[in-house]
C-alpha cells in the first residue's frame, strides 16, 4: 500500500522541486553541516541505541499488494494526517526511539547506497552562527532528541560520489518544530554562502516553502538549492536539501552532487528520501 502512495507523492514532490529548481537560475547544489553535513559528525557518533533493529519494520514487502503493486496509485488531495497525542513523544527517551525508528538506512532507501563514515550522529544539533559558519552542539531546549543518517551513492560509470544526510528531529511542541521551519528559510537570505568546516561550502543558497497545497505528504516542507564545493574539489556541484515538518517532528534529506550528475537526479534522490522518512514519522506517530 506504501509502496504507491509514497512512490506517487514523491513524483509529485520532485515535479514540483524540479520547476522549483529549474527556475531559480544557477541556486542549485551541495549539501550542509547544519543540514546533516559533517561539522565535527565523528564527535558524537551514534551509540548501540540507534541500531536499526527494526529495518524489517520500516518497509512494506508489497506482498498482497495484487497486480497494481508497480503503479503508482492514487494520490491524495490534501494532508490531513494527525498524530496520536499517545503516540507524541514527551521525554527524550521516546524521541530517541521514534528518530531511530524513522531513520534510513542504504537497504531501506535505495540499491546500491552505502553507509558513509560516520554513519550516525545523535544527540547533537547544529546552528549557523552569524559568521555563517555551521557549528555543532548540544540539544537546544525545545528540542528531544535529533539523529542523522550518513548515505553515499557510490562513484561508478563516470559518476562521482553523491553524498546524502537525513536527519530527524523531535521538538517538545508543535509550535517549536514550525519556528524552526521558519528561521530556516530565512537563513539562505541571511547567509547565501555557509561554511560547514572541513574544507566544504556552500554558495548563492536559495531557501523556500513550498505551497501548502503541493504538499501532500507533511504539514509544511520547503525547499533548498544551491553549489556545494571543497578545497579538495573547488569545482562547484549542484546541491538540494529539504525539510518538512509532521507535527513536533522534522526530517530534513540533503544531497550533494557530484560530476556527472544534474540537478534532476538528485531532487529524485532527495523526493524519495523524504516520502520514506515521513512514511516512517507518521507510522511512529499513528
Amino acid at each position: 500500500m506504501f509502496r504507491t502512495r509514497s512512490l506517487g507523492v514523491a513524483a509529485a514532490t520532485l515535479a514540483v522541486l524540479a520547476v522549483t529548481a529549474c527556475g531559480s537560475g544557477d541556486s542549485d547544489g551541495g549539501d550542509a553541516g547544519g543540514k546533516g553535513g559533517s561539522v565535527d559528525a565523528g564527535e558524537r557518533e551514534a551509540e548501540g541505541d540507534t541500531d536499526e533493529g527494526d529495518d524489517a519494520d520500516q518497509v512494506d514487502d508489497g506482498e498482497g499488494d495484487g497486480p497494481d503493486d508497480d503503479t503508482v496509485g492514487e494520490l491524495p488531495d490534501s494532508y490531513d494526517f494527525t498524530p496520536d497525542p499517545d503516540r507524541v513523544p514527551q521525554d527524550a527517551e521516546r524521541a530517541r526511539e521514534l528518530t531511530t525508528n524513522a531513520q534510513l538506512t542504504p537497504e531501506t532507501w535505495q540499491e546500491g547506497m552505502v553507509a558513509a563514515e560516520p554513519f550516525a550522529t545523535a544527540g547533537t544539533f547544529t546552528l549557523l552562527g552569524d559568521d555563517c559558519v555551521w557549528d555543532r552542539g548540544e540539544l537546544p531546549d525545545t528540542v528531544l532528541d535529533s539523529l542523522t543518517h550518513r548515505i553515499n551513492i557510490p562513484a561508478a560509470d563516470g559518476k562521482g560520489l553523491v553524498q546524502t544526510a537525513i536527519t530527524v528531529t523531535v521538538h517538545t511542541s508543535d509550535e517549536d518544530a514550525v519556528a524552526e521551519m521558519d528561521a530556516v528559510v530565512q537563513e539562505s537570505f541571511r547567509c547565501p554562502d555557509q561554511e560547514l568546516g572541513g574544507g566544504q561550502r556552500l554558495s548563492g543558497l536559495l531557501s523556500m516553502p513550498m505551497p501548502e497545497d503541493d504538499v501532500l505528504n507533511a504539514d509544511a516542507s520547503m525547499f533548498e538549492a544551491g553549489q556545494f564545493s571543497t578545497d579538495a574539489d573547488p569545482t562547484p556541484h549542484d546541491f538540494v536539501w529539504s525539510k518538512s515538518r509532521i507535527g513536533p517532528v522534522t526530517a530534513a534529506v540533503s544531497v550533494k552532487g557530484a560530476e556527472g550528475y544534474d540537478v534532476v537526479e538528485l531532487l529524485q534522490v532527495a523526493a524519495e528520501g523524504a516520502a520514506w522518512v515521513l512514511y516512517n514519522i507518521e507510522r511512529e506517530l499513528s
